[in-house]
């Protein structure tokens, strides 16, 4: 009986056993599934073996020896660490809370687990001191972490021998040193970015070549050098970085200093004189906008400035944004030779340079004409806009000083009066030289002055066939026979009787009877003098 009660009791432990098991094995199933990873060996303890030949390596075997004697083993230990913090923190966190918690079985699935996460702590490896004849005396665990594989990846010098090391170094000075440059480079192009941006809305007389040359200062005096230092520490770097910074000082300084006026300019205070001007100068209105007619075509007769990409360095790499300058078109670069022979003969070297096509001399020469013409024009008119501004001068009230000091053109500009700056009146060719490098630089400039352009059309007619020569041939407008014939017309208009001795500021123009256009000379039987409102609406007609 009593066999039989224990054989029984033996069925029942089995049964109750298997049934465990079984519960286990569906559990353990559920949760690998869970985590995503089988959670019976799953990692192993050591991840690597290595076998040394005697007790003294044994003991000296450190995570630089492991790696120097094989590099492979570093991304093997990498990879490794990382999928075992991977298995870390996903047990980690389904130990914080989980649907399996109130299952039978869940003891023993966390049993199980800490054993994961004790061989997932490390990666390790087991280094024994084994004999030629096999025998197993000694053994050590070398232990590496994430914080190891930090520290070498942050100072890979550590696994180098001496000529790696070496090698090394000068490629981090190397890359230090590219760093460094593009560094000044970015300061540089930030620079010039935003004098870009700015350029044209400097409106103060003279801001725009302020900017031009500091940026040309920029470029010459910081990005040839950038390029010839070659280490990093050197002393040019302190004395680059403040001219940097005084360049990039006065740049942003003109811009604020603009913004000031421009600021103004769209004030109240300034809206309520411009209202009372407008209304003031209906009567001019007219007169103003024939001004400005006037020193358009002065453009049209010499081109118009034109705008282009001015880096002045070359810049093999492209590291340096292309700067947009304002220049002439009538800038000529030559060679040092040509530059010198240029200043002993300009006029000669004019033509060269500038009126190269022989076809064209008789529209040129016309051209040139006409701009004696307008610019004598112009002279008369220049007084005559300063005498009407005399006149305004009571209205403008709680002006700034500023404004009329250093904006003055500008501010009666925008009141609606035609400006007529210096640089219209004065036209130039100019001539450049500068040195390979782009160390050294000259220039002249050859002014036109009406000596000047009355020269230049008798050089140019000079040139001509005979027959064209006498074609083009005519007298020249000075100023001494436009005073004649103003004079001789008691500085009446020969159209409408208008007159100087009725209003004063009344601008006078000498007109060609039969224009140039229609084959009329520049002698007296042809000159007259018109008002401009009259010499504006003939234009190249004839009058009756």
């Amino acid at each position: 009986m009593l066999v039989l009660s224990i054989i029984v009791i033996i069925i029942i432990c089995v049964v109750i056993n298997a049934i465990n098991n079984s519960k286990y094995k569906q559990l353990e199933a559920e949760v690998s599934e869970h985590l995503g990873f089988p959670i019976w060996n799953c990692v192993d303890y050591y991840d690597d073996e290595v076998v040394v030949k005697s007790r003294q390596a044994l003991e000296k075997y450190d995570y630089i020896k492991y790696f120097k004697d094989d590099k492979n083993r570093f991304e093997k230990a990498e990879k490794g660490i990382e999928k075992k913090s991977e298995i870390t923190k996903t047990i980690n966190k389904f130990l914080e809370s989980n649907e399996y918690e109130e299952r039978s079985q869940y003891n023993r699935i966390l049993k199980q687990l800490d054993v994961v996460l004790r061989d997932s702590e490390k990666y390790r490896v087991a280094v024994e001191y084994i004999t030629s004849a096999g025998n197993n005396l000694a053994s050590n665990e070398l232990t590496i972490t994430q914080y190891t594989i930090k520290k070498i990846k942050e100072d890979p010098s550590l696994l180098m021998t001496k000529g790696e090391y070496s090698k090394f170094i000068k490629e981090q000075q190397k890359i230090e040193l590219e760093r460094k440059h593009h560094t000044y480079y970015d300061t540089v192009n930030n620079i010039i970015e935003y004098a870009n941006a700015n350029r044209d809305c400097l409106i103060i007389k003279g801001s725009q070549e302020q900017l031009d040359n500091l940026v040309e200062k920029l470029f010459d005096k910081t990005v040839n050098t950038i390029k010839k230092i070659k280490t990093t520490n050197s002393e040019e770097w302190d004395i680059i970085g403040n001219l940097i910074s005084d360049i990039d000082s006065k740049v942003k300084n003109i811009v604020a200093k603009n913004k000031k006026f421009l600021d103004y300019y769209e004030s109240s205070e300034f809206l309520k004189i411009k209202e009372t001007c407008d209304s003031l100068m209906s009567s001019q209105r007219e007169f103003n906008e024939y001004i400005k007619e006037k020193v358009e075509s002065i453009s049209t007769l010499f081109g118009s400035r034109v705008v282009r990409n001015e880096t002045v360095t070359e810049d093999e790499y492209q590291y340096i944004r292309p700067y947009k300058k304002t220049i002439t078109p009538f800038t000529a670069e030559v060679s040092s030779t040509v530059f010198a022979s240029a200043e002993n003969n300009p006029l000669e070297y004019v033509i060269k340079n500038f009126y190269p096509n022989k076809k064209l001399y008789p529209e040129q020469i016309q051209k040139l004409h006409l701009l004696v013409e307008e610019l004598a024009t112009l002279r008369d008119a220049k007084q005559i806009i300063e005498n009407y501004k005399a006149e305004y001068r009571q209205y403008l009230v709680g002006v700034p000083k500023y404004i009329m000091q250093e904006d003055e053109s500008g501010f009666y500009s925008r009141l609606g009066f035609a400006n007529i700056d210096e640089s219209v009146l004065t036209v130039e060719y100019k001539f450049s030289y500068t040195s390979g490098g782009g160390m050294a630089k000259r220039t002249f400039s050859v002014p036109m002055t009406e000596e000047n352009i009355v020269e230049l059309i008798q050089a140019l007619e000079g040139k001509l066939t005979a027959k064209a020569f006498t074609k083009e041939q005519r007298a020249l407008m000075t100023n001494k026979l436009r005073e004649f014939i103003k004079q001789r017309d008691n500085f009446t208009c020969c159209n409408c009787g208008n007159s100087v001795h009725e209003e004063p500021n009344l601008l006078l123009e000498i007109d060609h009877i039969v224009p140039v256009s229609k084959g009329g000379c520049t002698v007296e039987e042809n000159l007259q003098t018109l008002c401009w409102k009259c010499n504006r609406t003939k234009g190249s007609k004839l009058l009756n």
